[in-house]
């Protein structure tokens, strides 16, 4: 039986109340009510939610039933198209999804350069524009420009697009990602080049050493780079090291999960030169905890840019970068030792790619890797002319 006006008001039982054709009040388990109808879109069965009682009359709910009635019979889609109105432009979507990312990401360049590449490249063509009225044609105009003459900012972009079309997707803003492949025809191929760092042989590294120990470069600058090469840390993990992560004891510098690229915590074990930094490194202590604190902001560690200019300053930076003395050490680790591969791997805080190596290596070798980070620091000092032997 249809419903009336003063029996909609009086019904105050939890559940749906039929008015008849799928249109229904339903009353929640606080009391509050809502219209809702119940129709059939593409051979599946929708409850749309028409407005709340005290806003939406008897009345009135049946004409928003019959208008969704007829959107349907016209082979139109009503829940699509109220939601298209609500679609946020390319610009709103991109800070959201860029918000939604930003935990994950630990280095807040690269956070910076993931929107600004899109504000520079993509914003002025398609940013005020919803994610529904971006075509092909528009993510062509961002791309064609600089797909030859700035290839891996292109590839950049147009990857950000593609995430930021992905996720409108997942929320029914947008039914196919115009940025993906269906593109790819009117952009000419370009060639995957793998960026490799620039690194010093590692014959020339001990000298290295030298020539950066002589150079007017700030102490904590120059002990932190000496530290990186002798652990074959990462720049950041070396900046950042703090002494409470150093177990002079155990002879251990234990980085925080957080801290580390791979998000797994891990034991760096200390040779004796790397003690003797960390000795010379105890008076540049602050209350801020850094081994190797910034000389110029009080309380903050080395910049990302710090080691990189003692390099510059050593006329060494045109053949080297800070995070190319990792490869130094993995090509010495191969050419001049017997280490399995996973011992040198799991130094350099890689994750062992081989199944069986992996299965293998259960533990984190860390006395195998103390052994072989002594023969390092004993090759680095001029010491370590033969090969080692480290299986076994």
């Amino acid at each position: 039986m249809a419903l009336t006006a003063a029996k909609a008001k009086a019904l105050t039982e939890q559940g749906m109340h039929n008015d008849g054709r799928g249109l229904y009040l339903r009353i929640a388990k606080g009391g509050s009510k809502g219209w809702i109808l119940r129709i059939t879109i593409d051979g599946r069965r929708r409850d749309v939610g028409l407005g709340g009682y005290l806003a939406i009359t008897l009345a009135k709910a049946r004409q928003l039933a019959d208008a969704h009635r007829l959107a349907v019979a016209e082979g139109r889609d009503p829940v699509a198209e109220k939601r298209r109105a609500v679609t946020p432009t390319f610009a709103e979507a991109a800070v959201k999804v860029h918000e939604a990312n930003l935990p994950r990401w630990k280095n807040g360049k690269h956070a910076d350069q993931w929107i600004n590449t899109l504000r520079t490249y993509a914003f002025p063509v398609i940013g005020k524009m919803s994610l529904d009225r971006i075509e092909r044609r528009d993510v062509l105009a961002i791309l064609t420009p600089i797909w030859t003459t700035k290839p891996e900012t292109a590839r950049r972009v147009r990857q950000r697009i593609r995430t930021i079309l992905k996720w409108a997707q997942a929320h029914g803003y947008v039914e196919h990602n115009v940025a993906g492949e269906a593109i790819d025809g009117a952009l000419p191929p370009m060639p995957r080049v793998k960026k490799h760092f620039r690194a010093l042989p590692y014959a020339e590294v001990p000298a290295a050493l030298d020539t950066v120990d002589a150079s007017p470069a700030s102490m904590a600058a120059k002990l932190c780079l000496r530290f990186l090469i002798l652990t074959a840390a990462r720049s950041g993990e070396a900046r950042g090291a703090t002494w409470a992560e150093l177990d002079l004891d155990n002879r251990l510098w234990i980085i925080p999960a957080k801290r580390m690229k791979g998000g797994a915590e891990h034991r760096v074990p200390l040779a004796d030169a790397a003690l003797a930094v960390l000795h010379k490194a105890a008076p540049l202590r602050g209350d801020d905890d850094l081994a190797f604190p910034s000389p110029r902001k009080h309380g903050s560690p080395l910049s990302d840019m710090s080691l990189t200019k003692v390099l510059r300053d050593c006329g060494l930076a045109d053949r080297a970068t800070v995070h190319g003395f990792r490869s130094a050490f993995r090509d010495w680790a191969a050419e001049r030792t017997n280490a399995p591969n996973a011992v040198m791997e799991r130094a350099l805080a890689h994750a062992v790619a081989d199944a069986v190596e992996a299965a293998y290596a259960r533990s984190d070798l860390l006395e195998r890797r103390r052994a072989l980070m002594a023969e390092w620091a004993a090759y680095l000092s001029g010491g370590g002319a033969t090969v080692v032997s480290l299986r076994g």
